[in-house]
């Protein structure tokens, strides 16, 4: 029967409590309350304004160039289960490129340097066709005949694949260890078809290989790491490692245990190993890791998560963005960047320099292969780039000659606008001033003219001269080159230079028909240098070879530092407030470089203006090209032919560790301007908050806030359902909870988790350097796990509107399934049975209801019993809570119709906890989903095995005891010794959904277990009072 509260329990009301309860009972579910009403068209706009942003502003344009390719896939049918107990899932493939690699069925060809590629979630083995056709294109193309290169120990590369079956690795944990264990085995395998002669086409002089090259995209990046890890990974079988878009720092999603224990596991291991003071001890000490981030187009995985500053010092990889990659320039989207031409192409260079297959280890040792990929990946442009010319031995002879054909200008730059002015070479020659402390000075040049691998251009010579014969030799050497401008005079002045080889800096060409810096032209060519490094040289001599006139042109220039380095030395809120406003003097250098520390958030976005005057078509060299850029992590973005642009960047984001000990950090935004120093005309430089496309990006970075916070409305509605029952024994509507709840309890929770929030951020404190390293002392890489994650105490009020938007996404929810359980209760009312209800007299003469059951108490046993011992040994527990709540919606729709047909204070009660107990296990349901997803998937590929995981039977066991109770009508009864128990029990669920829910969301299925736990001994207690003696 269905309890009636005890006389006297109204009189414990409190006067609010006494207005809810008038209300409630003169009120039905589907009610509108006004605040409710007002707070929920809030959420909605603000959650319309957040999609519009994300959706159609600050939106990166995409220059990706799709690969061709000639595919061929030969399985490899011997890595059979003797080897692998996953090899009746999963397979391992060759890539063969038809027309171009030598092979049969018996001999597969194998020529040298094994490289593995580990596709991601739900990706395909054939994702590595564009890398591996470009392998065997460009081997085929420029090294199968060059025997110089064959001597340095250069090879194909053979590309092995495996065929995870499309497996969903992201959201379970077991999945990433059953790939890692998978790969491990078929790196042992790989290695031993190589001891195999009969499937080699590679010289028998040269060692056996005994490591292989990953290369993973995706969560296949985050497999590669976990094999470093398994108990049976062979000590350096890998030593390189290339990662795509793949989310190092923090799992995309925190609903899998498992995969936030995986990650904690793998993270630790790497940050420890690089931690340990003696090198020895390091297991990663050959180990390079390079991560590549797709930028602001990916928006499947956040790429703040791919940085690896928290995890892998500088000495041994680090995180690119696309964007900053020479000759690439662009963004991609988070499958482009497997398949895009610009990319694949710099990657397969990069990995044909780190090859050497005389070595066992099939590559360079580890400081040789961390200089090639920072060749190839960054730009030259960073503090740290090492610069070659000073290693560069003196091998071209320059004769100067009259002074038509050779000038030494008395100003401190050279501007050519025209190259093959004169009809025969020419050159004019800069002096090197001497270095002083009182000011520092670094030369550039800048020219239209592309730079060969040699330090040679196109049309000109750039030298770095010194007099001949040169110092300190004792006897004269000759150069092999030789530049005679001096018409065959003897007593000519003689020099010996050098050329900048290696030291050549690649930039998007920028001039009026510029659209992209992706676009396919000729690049500018960019030299740097301080000056202290160039005092070994008297000269830099710019050599115009053309005899024709043409339109390229040339501008090289001493400057200073202090002119050529701005700091806007501002906190953000007055930046925010005022935005950036500075002009640029006429005079100023060929480059000018702009740093704004207090610029660093990935939340915020900004819009630049940058205006030139004065500068004519037929005159100028250039229009002005900028450059954006962050030191950590090497992200940059071009922009040409630039006026006005959107600007955003990956800085400090939410839930990020912080950088190792030592390590660099970032020190805010910094912009370079290249603009034409012939126009003499002031630049004006305008940084304004973009404040709707800001909202855009909290899209990407807080998507899981709906698995998270919206728990903490919910658990607070009930809170104040079960305190007035308890005090009452009316069960309010969701409805009107919500309303009461919004008036006090919400506000306050939200208000004081701001507070909590703002006391544990640890601003960053504005910094000119250039760049500044991380101290070396005890930190924790957990510290931004709390709240919304954000380390900014600037960003508090991210807490109150999530709060707010999870209240709106609450009440849509809440109004969806109430229409459902309507149109479900009218169906059940048109085919039940006129006597499919039971009346029951209570004291007060007033009717109630309890729905029909049709199965019997002893079948529900056995029914539950059944369902736990298949959870215990086939089906995960999500699959069991699945089940769990399709039973409570039907509990719920028979409720509703009794409520229809009955219409008692009783049949109310019993549905409004029949509803409300449905919402809270649909928002703990997505935490569920994941899982129970991947079970199927295995399913439908025919992998029976059961899960390893998810079968703790205590996991679902109280929801299905609690479900099951109440679908036999019994209504939870109020309580007095024991309310506050309730009570704790969810302002503890609103609580950790608000602190730790976006890190550690499967936790919050465990607390909601133990409120049904709860319930259901409410419901056993309330049984046993009513027991007769």
């Amino acid at each position: 029967m269905l309890m009636k509260p005890k006389d006297g329990q109204s009189g414990d009301l409190s006067t609010a409590d006494a207005r809810t309860l008038h209300k409630s009972r003169a009120a039905g579910p589907f009610t509108w309350r006004p605040l409710v009403l007002i707070a929920s068209f809030l959420a909605i706009l603000s959650l319309g304004f957040i999609v519009h942003s994300a959706v159609n502003l600050q939106v990166e344009p995409q220059g990706c160039v799709m690969s061709m390719m000639s595919p061929t896939y030969l399985r490899l049918s011997g890595f059979d289960t003797e080897h692998s107990r996953f090899a009746s899932k999963y397979s391992l493939y060759l890539y063969r490129e038809e027309g171009v690699d030598e092979y049969t069925r018996d001999n597969i060809g194998l020529r040298g340097a094994p490289v593995l590629f580990i596709p991601g979630n739900a990706g395909s083995y054939k994702q590595v066709r564009s890398l591996s056709s470009e392998a065997s294109r460009y081997f085929y193309n420029t090294y199968r005949n060059d025997q110089k290169a064959q001597e340095e120990g250069i090879r194909a590369l053979d590309f092995f694949t495996v065929d995870f079956n499309e497996d969903l690795a992201a959201f379970h944990g077991q999945t990433v260890l059953d790939q890692a264990e998978y790969v491990n085995e078929a790196i042992a395998y790989i290695l031993s078809l190589y001891h195999d002669s009969k499937r080699l086409n590679r010289d028998s002089d040269l060692p056996d290989p005994s490591s292989v090259i990953l290369i993973g995209h995706s969560m296949g990046g985050i497999v590669a790491r976990t094999v470093l890890v398994n108990t049976k990974y062979q000590a350096n079988s890998v030593n390189t490692i290339i990662t795509m878009s793949t989310p190092h720092a923090r799992p995309p999603v925190s609903f899998d245990a498992d995969i936030v224990s995986l990650y904690t596991q793998i993270n630790e291991y790497w940050r420890n190993a690089f931690t340990q003071k003696m090198s020895s001890s390091n297991p990663l000490s050959q180990t390079t890791l390079i991560s590549i981030a797709g930028g602001g187009r990916d928006t499947t995985v956040p790429s703040d998560y791919t940085s690896i500053s928290s995890l892998v010092p500088e000495t041994h990889g680090f995180t690119v963005f696309t964007s900053t990659v020479p000759s690439v320039w662009t963004s991609m989207d988070h499958l482009a960047i497997t398949w895009a031409d610009q990319l694949r192409k710099v990657i397969i260079k990069s990995l044909y320099e780190v090859v050497d297959v005389r070595r066992g280890a099939q590559t360079k040792s580890r400081a040789a292969r961390m200089k090639v990929f920072r060749k190839w990946f960054l730009t030259g442009l960073e503090p740290e780039a090492v610069k070659h010319l000073p290693s560069q031995e003196h091998n071209v002879l320059l004769t100067l000659g009259d002074e038509s054909r050779s000038t030494i200008t008395r100003e401190d730059s050279i501007t050519i606008h025209r190259l093959g002015v004169q009809d025969k070479s020419s050159a004019r020659l800069l002096t090197v001033p001497p270095a002083t402390n009182r000011t520092a000075k670094h030369f550039q040049l800048l020219t239209d003219q592309p730079i060969g691998p040699h330090g040679s251009f196109d049309r000109i010579e750039v030298l770095f001269c010194s007099a001949f014969p040169i110092a300190g030799h004792a006897a004269v050497v000759p150069l092999p080159v030789e530049v005679d401008l001096s018409n065959g005079d003897a007593s000519a002045t003689r020099l010996a230079c050098k050329r900048a080889v290696g030291d050549g800096i690649a930039l998007p060409t920028s001039n009026r028909q510029s659209r992209n810096a992706f676009d396919q032209t000729s690049a500018f060519s960019f030299l740097h240098y301080n000056l202290r490094d160039m005092q070994d040289y008297q000269f830099i001599a710019v050599v115009d070879k053309s005899t024709e006139i043409n339109d390229g042109w040339v501008h090289a220039e001493f400057s200073s530092d202090v002119d050529s380095n701005v700091v806007v030395d501002m906190s953000l809120p007055l930046l925010l407030l005022r935005g950036v406003n500075l002009e640029l003097p006429s005079t100023r250098s060929l480059m000018t470089d702009i740093k704004i520390p207090a610029v660093h958030s990935s939340l915020l976005a900004y819009n630049l203006k940058v205006r030139q005057h004065g500068c004519r078509k037929d005159t100028e060299l250039f229009t002005p090209l900028l450059r954006q850029y962050i030191d950590a992590p090497h992200e940059s973005k071009y922009f040409v032919n630039f006026k006005e642009g959107d600007i955003s960047l990956h800085g400090t984001a939410p839930f990020m560790a912080p950088t190792l000990p030592g390590e660099a950090i970032n020190n805010g935004i910094s912009f370079q301007i290249w603009s034409d120093p012939t126009c003499s005309s002031s630049l004006e430089f305008r940084l304004r908050p973009d404040w709707a496309g800001s909202l855009g990006k909290l899209v990407i970075r807080y998507r899981t806030v709906f698995a998270a916070f919206p728990l903490l409305v919910v658990a607070m509605v009930l809170r104040k359902q079960f305190r007035l029952y308890d005090s009452t024994g009316v069960f309010i509507s969701f409805n009107e909870s919500l309303d009461q709840s919004l008036r006090l309890p919400l506000p306050v929770l939200l208000l004081s988790m701001t507070f909590f929030a703002t006391a544990f951020t640890t601003p960053q404190a504005p910094s000119s350097s250039a760049l500044t390293r991380q101290p070396n002392n005890t930190m924790s890489y957990t510290q931004n796990d709390l709240l919304l994650g954000s380390p900014d105490a600037f960003f508090w009020f991210l807490v109150p509107l999530c709060g707010l938007i999870s209240v709106g996404v609450c009440v849509i929810l809440n109004y969806l399934v109430l229409g459902m359980l309507q149109g479900f209760s009218i169906v059940m009312a048109l085919v039940s049975n006129q006597n499919g209800y039971i009346k029951i007299d209570d004291s007060s003469k007033e009717k109630a209801s309890v729905s029909a059951i049709t199965a019997t108490p002893r079948r529900r046993v056995i029914n539950t019993i059944v369902l736990l011992i298949l959870v215990a040994t086939i089906i995960p527990y999500p699959f069991a809570y699945l089940v769990a709540c399709l039973v409570q919606f039907a509990t719920a729709t028979r409720a509703l119709k009794d409520v229809k047909e009955l219409r008692t204070g009783a049949s109310m009660n019993f549905f409004n906890y029949t509803h409300s107990i449905l919402i809270l296990m649909l928002w703990v349901l997505p935490i569920n989903l994941p899982v129970l997803v991947v079970w199927i998937h295995n399913l439908a590929v025919h992998w029976m095995t059961p899960f390893s995981s998810h079968h703790n039977v205590l996991s679902i066991m109280p929801f299905i005891l609690l479900v099951e109770t109440v679908s036999s009508g019994m209504m939870v009864p109020p309580l007095q010794k024991f309310k506050w128990t309730t009570n704790l029990l969810f302002f503890a669920l609103a609580v950790y959904a608000a602190v730790y829910g976006m890190s550690f969301a499967y936790r919050l299925h465990y607390i909601a277990n133990i409120i049904a736990l709860w319930l259901v001994l409410i419901h056993f207690w309330g049984r046993q009072q009513r027991m007769p003696p």
